[in-house]
């Protein structure tokens, strides 16, 4: 076996031995309440905002918000819009992996525990299902890549969701005491 073919196995290799870890880490914790009253995430969007980039998921008229770095930004965007990029990201190369050994990303659940956002990632392999720990951010950009459903609790989205028919509030102008 050549250097290349040596360092893509040990590649493949490390990210099972993280894929079964993560596993390992989905498969204990206990389940919620909220998983009888989930909802399907029905449009995606990511956009800039002054703290940074967020990825909107829109269900009826609201929306999730959930910040993410600039790199899972460009890949969340890239894969709605289609765009190839010079260069595989991270999520581009979990799909080609995951393809690879006739994979895919059935589903993924967004919850929300101490102010931090979780992604259960369920990925099935030649009929072998397991749901995986992930940052919500790469659970939704691998959802996108493989055109997956994405699922959050009623209770999340009504307590983190945005009303998107709310009209913006005014900015008061200066010297106002009002």
């Amino acid at each position: 076996m050549n250097r290349l073919g040596r360092f893509v196995m040990s590649v493949v290799v490390s990210l099972a031995c993280a894929l079964a870890a993560a596993s390992h880490a989905a498969e204990t914790k206990g389940k919620s309440a909220s998983e009888a009253a989930r909802l399907q995430v029905q449009q995606v969007d990511v956009r800039l905002s002054q703290m940074g980039p967020v990825v909107l998921l829109k269900i009826g008229n609201k929306a999730i918000p959930i910040f993410v770095d600039t790199i899972v930004a460009e890949s969340i965007q890239a894969a709605l819009t289609g765009q190839k990029l010079p260069r595989p990201l991270t999520h581009e190369l979990m799909r080609s992996v995951l393809e690879g050994f006739d994979g895919r990303v059935s589903q993924v659940v967004v919850t929300l525990k101490d102010r931090t956002y979780y992604g259960a990632l369920t990925v099935v392999v030649r009929g072998t299902t397991k749901v995986f720990d992930s940052r919500s951010s790469d659970a939704i950009a691998l959802a996108i890549h493989f055109k997956a459903p994405m699922l959050v609790g009623q209770d999340l989205l009504d307590s983190a969701g945005i009303d998107l028919d709310a009209p913006e509030p005014k900015a008061k102008p200066r010297g106002s005491e009002t």
